[in-house]
């Protein structure tokens, strides 16, 4: 790929219409006009809220007459409770569409509000897992606006929510909402602290790691979590050297989006575990996936050495110590070693296990594993990690 063309801004509509290139927030008013938005709700996270880009976007929509309030009452794992909070502010403001706009938490909210406000069906009906329910009303437009290049969410309906009675995250989703628009915009991205740059960095690779690893025959998916590889290997360490490198920063937000479209066809035990124990101790989730890779690798590489070779060869990694170049990255990156520095206990290990196993996530993984290996993994992770 010439890297170049990464500054250059460029128009797909696969798999839904996306609008790339630095400087592309300018547009949102003309791309509100020309799918009929008049009125959105944007919705971000509470980090997020006091953020250039969250002023930047509400002059661009006040200057061409469209009426918007903002949201962000979302948390890092956002909540169902949350969720209703957002459909409420919805439907208070008479609005017509949702701006999704921050890292993945604001995605996930985002989405999880279009899910609901307008359908009349609850929160929970959308368990990606269940029929789809027949919404009352059509979805609002939905445009996404990533500012991290992590999530690669830009280009689903799929959200992860925390049912907070139950401690746990599920994915929902509803065929029939589509976003409108995937604006990628890597100058949205310059800002980005080193830890998070890092953290939102390697949940896009453990997306694509992932993705490629899930058994079955799908070329499509395959395709681009290889190409998404082939991005983030070099932008990654490279972003995290230069945080002003807009060709790095763009390579990182292209490779993310791609590995989000992959991770279609399913991810794995890293997420499984992620997913689980940020429900339950909120914590970052990109950060969590890091510190779980290099053990899950371990548990699921061995027997896998055709997909390791051709991982290899995209990311430009040396095949025979693809763990160690990982940990290796990882070191390079300050990714804490073990989930206990960032405060999850020993003790949960057996509970999130039992959780981790009825995610979606746990069904794609490249080998099957009991309650009892999964807290063997889980307390590696916690205590000795890499």
């Amino acid at each position: 790929m010439n890297l170049s063309n990464l500054l250059t801004p460029q128009d797909w509509f696969f798999p839904v219409p996306i609008a790339f290139g630095p400087g592309r927030l300018a547009e949102i008013a003309a791309q509100c006009q020309a799918r009929d938005i008049a009125a959105p709700l944007i919705v971000t996270d509470r980090g997020s809220r006091d953020l250039p880009f969250i002023g930047a976007l509400v002059g661009y929509l006040d200057a061409a007459g469209l009426r918007s309030n903002l949201f962000s009452d979302i948390s890092p794992n956002p909540r169902d409770d949350e969720i209703g909070n957002g459909c409420a502010a919805f439907t208070a403001g008479n609005h017509d569409a949702v701006i999704a706009i921050g890292g993945g938490s604001a995605m996930d909210g985002g989405k999880a509000i279009a899910l609901t406000a307008t359908s009349g069906a609850p929160l929970w009906d959308f368990n990606y897992t269940l029929p789809p329910p027949v919404p009352a009303a059509p979805f609002p437009k939905l445009i996404t606006i990533p500012t991290t290049s992590g999530t690669g969410a830009e280009t689903e309906s799929t959200a992860m929510v925390t049912h907070v009675e139950k401690g746990m995250k599920f994915c929902l989703a509803h065929p029939d909402l589509k976003p409108s628009l995937a604006l990628l915009d890597a100058e949205l991205t310059l800002g980005l602290p080193p830890n998070l740059t890092a953290w939102t960095g390697v949940d896009a690779l453990t997306h694509a790691i992932e993705a490629y690893l899930v058994p079955g025959f799908n070329p499509l998916c395959d395709a681009m979590a290889l190409e998404a590889m082939h991005l983030i290997g070099p932008a990654l360490p490279r972003v995290y050297a230069a945080p002003d490198d807009l060709e790095a920063r763009s390579a990182m937000l292209m490779g993310s989006c791609l590995a989000g479209i992959a991770f279609l066809q399913g991810l794995g035990m890293v997420h499984a575990i992620s997913h689980m124990v940020g429900a339950e101790f909120n914590t970052q989730h990109g950060l969590t996936n890091a510190i779980c890779l290099p053990e899950v690798m371990r548990f699921n590489l061995p027997g896998e050495d055709q997909k390791v070779s051709r991982m290899a060869h995209a990311l430009g990694w040396p095949e025979d110590r693809f763990i160690e170049t990982i940990e290796a990255l990882l070191d390079d990156l300050a990714i804490p070693k073990t989930l206990g520095d960032i405060g999850v206990p020993l003790d949960c290990a057996a509970r999130i296990a039992e959780k981790a196993l009825q995610d979606a996530a746990a069904g794609t993984n490249p080998k099957p594993a009991t309650a009892e290996t999964l807290q063997a993994m889980i307390e590696r992770i916690i205590t000795k990690g890499r």
